[in-house]
């Protein structure tokens, strides 16, 4: 309930503060030798130029532009305040304040036309983007030697075998093979070579090597 209260004490004032001011606005614009409509004109004018100041600096943030056109709108609405409070003559107006009235409406459309028509500032020149560091990735170092192959360094490096694999032979071919060496022994009174060995049985090098690895 006090919460409600509040808010309505507030647009109470905001409504009265409004009228004063658009009323000030249109007696000034009457003194000044606006009858008629345009007298009217010239506070609903002023208003519209200060919300839509206000507006802009509300949506797009601080600007230059936004601010100026809010003071000159500002001051033309307190300026009327005052100059209807008695610091005015308003049945012999001055040239200043015939002048300043007569010129308003080129001045006002054209701050209008300027707030509605001027481009925001970018969003990066107002809030910076900063890009986050994707996780999992870390800054290239040089002298940082990664995990992976440190481990590598340190593990041995497995021997490569210098032996030729085991070739395979038949046990009848062994048997054959050995018949021939004591057949050649007993002519030459010498073991047979590899080289017979494998001239003698028409097999090649590796399996002429295992088979006379097994008959020695």
């Amino acid at each position: 309930m006090t919460s409600k209260l509040r808010v309505d004490a507030v647009l109470v004032q905001a409504l009265i503060a409004g009228a004063l001011s658009f009323a000030h606005l249109h007696d000034l614009a009457a003194a000044a030798g606006q009858t008629g409509w345009k007298a009217w004109a010239y506070p609903v004018s002023v208003d519209l130029l200060l919300v839509a100041a206000w507006r802009r600096l509300r949506s797009d943030g601080s600007s230059r532009l936004a601010w100026c056109w809010f003071l000159v709108s500002l001051f033309a609405s307190l300026g009327a305040n005052v100059a209807t409070a008695g610091f005015l003559d308003l049945a012999h107006p001055p040239g200043w304040l015939r002048f300043g009235i007569a010129g308003w409406p080129a001045v006002a459309f054209l701050g209008g036309t300027l707030l509605a028509h001027s481009p925001a500032p970018p969003a990066s020149e107002t809030h910076p983007v900063v890009e986050p560091e994707p996780i999992g990735e870390t800054s290239a170092d040089p002298e940082r030697v990664p995990e992976s192959d440190a481990v590598a360094e340190l593990e041995p490096t497995p021997p490569v075998p210098t032996t030729a694999p085991a070739v395979p032979v038949p046990a009848a071919l062994v048997e054959h093979a050995r018949k021939l060496a004591n057949d050649h022994r007993t002519r030459t009174g010498h073991p047979i070579d590899t080289d017979t060995l494998r001239a003698r049985l028409g097999v090649p090098a590796p399996m002429a090597d295992a088979i006379a690895a097994q008959l020695a």
